[in-house]
């Protein structure tokens, strides 16, 4: 039986070390686009970039709260997701007021540097899926990461359909659509990993054998 429990000791610790291992991968990839669709999100006046750009900050931060609690319980993971889902739920939001300004203060985004930009943060987000793909059943902490990935596919899909749009209509409109659909997305998911999340935390304590 002391072996068994060892075994599983060993295995557990194995896949923490491999969960930190592509957690620390997928937030340098995050950091990094997050500068990138910021700065060029900002010189091309796009709010689909811009929205992006925002995602991958939100994901950076959702990256670092999962390897924070990589050792921690299923209480401590449930309670970390719930702050996941916040963050979610908060750039969503922020994502609609930026669709919001645009409508109401016209500008045409450059579609061309929407187009390089998004293809770049696509082909980064498909590292990110592919890494977090085969642990997305793991546990809560690890869906909830797999959640964010996947949203960031859909996401850069619509940039890109955002900029072949716009700029065979000369319309900023597409790029407006794209980013008050992404905010739509950010919302839904974060509704479902806060739900899942506060059924983590309900789950009962363990009790400590006496003696």
């Amino acid at each position: 039986m002391a072996g068994c429990c060892e075994d599983k000791s060993c295995e557990i610790t194995a896949l923490r070390i491999k969960h930190r291992r592509v957690l620390q991968i997928v937030l340098a990839v995050n950091i990094v686009m997050f500068a990138v669709e910021g700065v060029f999100g900002w010189l091309a006046h796009s709010t689909s970039l811009l929205a992006d750009s925002l995602d991958m900050f939100g994901d950076a931060t959702v990256y670092a709260m999962s390897l924070y609690v990589l050792a921690r319980s299923q209480r401590a993971q449930g309670a970390v997701a719930l702050v996941k889902g916040a963050i979610m739920l908060a750039f969503g939001l922020g994502v609609l007021v930026e669709a919001a300004y645009k409508t109401l203060h016209p500008v045409m985004p450059e579609a061309a540097t929407m187009g390089v930009v998004g293809a770049l943060a696509l082909a980064a987000n498909l590292l990110c899926f592919y890494l977090l793909y085969t642990h997305r059943e793991d546990n809560v902490n690890m869906r909830s990461t797999w959640l964010c990935s996947r949203n960031d596919l859909i996401a850069n899909t619509g940039v890109l359909l955002a900029a072949g749009t716009s700029y065979a209509l000369a319309s900023r409109w597409p790029d407006i659509l794209v980013g008050t659909l992404i905010a739509a997305l950010f919302m839904s998911s974060a509704l479902q990993v806060i739900r899942q999340a506060r059924m983590t935390c309900r789950l009962p304590r363990r009790s400590t054998p006496a003696g």
